[in-house]
């Protein structure tokens, strides 16, 4: 093998579904052609699943990746947030020096917590894959109070981050934008690589055959968390308007944790019942779901951090060749939608704004060319290939 030796380090666990959908469908690529070693912060609860647990650790062995688990704190939170960031530092440091790692790949902030003091010890080259504004996050969420202490220690680490990074990695162009407006980054040249939320589209893509169904049906869909971030009234609201104009139009809703909350919502709201299907689907078969939508509706919040938001959603709708109608301020989602034609963006929530996406959706839905137009753009912006493709050049120029 003659790519990178790369300690890569997620505070996110590997059996958690996020470590499966994303971080594992980059490092089995990236294993090709580089010496992974994989620190992850895996939960008790997760831990505690053996056969998941030996399942992943058998195709984690397939691919030459060497996992190194550590145990996940959560209370009390800042200090158990402080004990894995010194073991990480510690553990860390023995994986550089045994595999003679010469990356270190830090996911999101508390990972790069660790890696900074990696690169900062052992002089190695440190990339920063931000994920998004985490601190920002968090106040944006209700997660920390406005000017609280945790948000201004998160804000100067995120200094450090994005001045030591040899790289850092921005889901999203308009983020990039932000940051380097950032007081202290000027004058500052800084790399930033754009690597949007990929998807493997030989899992999300068109159904092979089509089901025949009445003119006047149409599915609108839904998938995902309808809470914190997600605008679920405003969802509902672009379905109401849409029975007005198709009377048939049903709402199909894939989501695992919530249905207590959306059935009261869907009552809240005044909307049919009878016309709404909610379904519980595990990974690989949303994609089943998705083949039934002949469009797919998500609001998300508008705040800083959002801006810096890739939704993994989009990727799989436009996979399957899926339209989708969205919200100004989110990430790039808003310059994709309308500079490439799949999809419409809601600029504001008052009826007329619904009334008028929908009129819009539903033209667009019955243009011919609009799934494979798609699909394309899938491939484009989305491929889990080109992700892979992106950090390995990363890993080759720093190397």
């Amino acid at each position: 093998m003659t790519g990178a030796s790369v300690l890569y380090i997620t505070y996110d666990g590997l059996m958690e579904p996020l470590g499966q959908s994303q971080v594992w469908q980059y490092l089995a690529g990236l294993s090709v052609n580089h010496k992974i070693v994989l620190m992850s912060f895996e939960k008790q609860v997760d831990w505690e699943n053996e056969t998941e647990k030996s399942r992943i650790k058998a195709e984690v062995k397939s691919k030459g990746v060497i996992w190194v688990p550590l145990r996940y704190h959560s209370k009390p939170s800042a200090l158990a947030t402080l004990f894995d960031i010194i073991t990480g530092i510690v553990v860390g440091s023995y994986q550089v020096v045994r595999h003679r790692i010469k990356i270190v790949h830090a996911r999101s902030y508390v990972s790069s917590v660790i890696a900074l003091s990696l690169k900062k010890l052992l002089s190695i080259k440190y990339i920063f894959d931000m994920r998004g504004f985490w601190a920002d996050e968090r106040i944006d969420g209700g997660i920390w109070p406005k000017g609280s202490r945790l948000y201004r220690v998160a804000k100067w680490f995120e200094q450090k981050f994005l001045l030591n990074a040899d790289v850092v990695v921005s889901l999203t162009q308009t983020a990039v934008q932000d940051m380097c407006s950032f007081s202290y980054m000027q004058g500052i040249q800084q790399k930033f690589v754009v690597i949007p939320t990929c998807v493997n589209l030989a899992l999300f893509h068109p159904a092979v055959t089509t089901i025949k169904r009445h003119a006047d049906d149409f599915v609108l869909g839904y998938v995902g968390s309808v809470g914190t971030w997600y605008l679920f009234d405003e969802a509902l609201r672009t379905f109401i308007a849409l029975v007005k104009l198709k009377p048939h139009a049903r709402l199909l809703i894939i989501n695992r944790n919530e249905h207590d909350f959306i059935r009261e919502r869907v009552t809240v709201l005044g909307v049919d019942a009878a016309k709404v299907e909610l379904k519980s689907a595990a990974h690989h078969e949303v994609v089943q779901a998705i083949h039934q939508m002949d469009a797919c509706v998500f609001y998300i919040k508008q705040a800083f951090s959002k801006r810096a938001s890739a939704p993994t959603k989009f990727g799989e709708l436009l996979g399957c060749g899926v339209p989708c109608i969205s919200n100004s301020g989110v990430g790039d989602t808003e310059s994709i939608l309308k500079g490439e034609n799949v999809g419409v963006v809601l600029d504001s929530f008052d009826d007329a704004a619904h009334v008028q996406g929908v009129e819009i959706l539903l033209k667009l839905v019955a243009d011919v060319d609009v799934k494979p137009r798609c699909i394309n753009v899938a491939n484009q912006y989305f491929a889990l290939e080109q992700g892979v493709k992106n950090y390995d050049q990363i890993y080759r120029e720093l190397f």
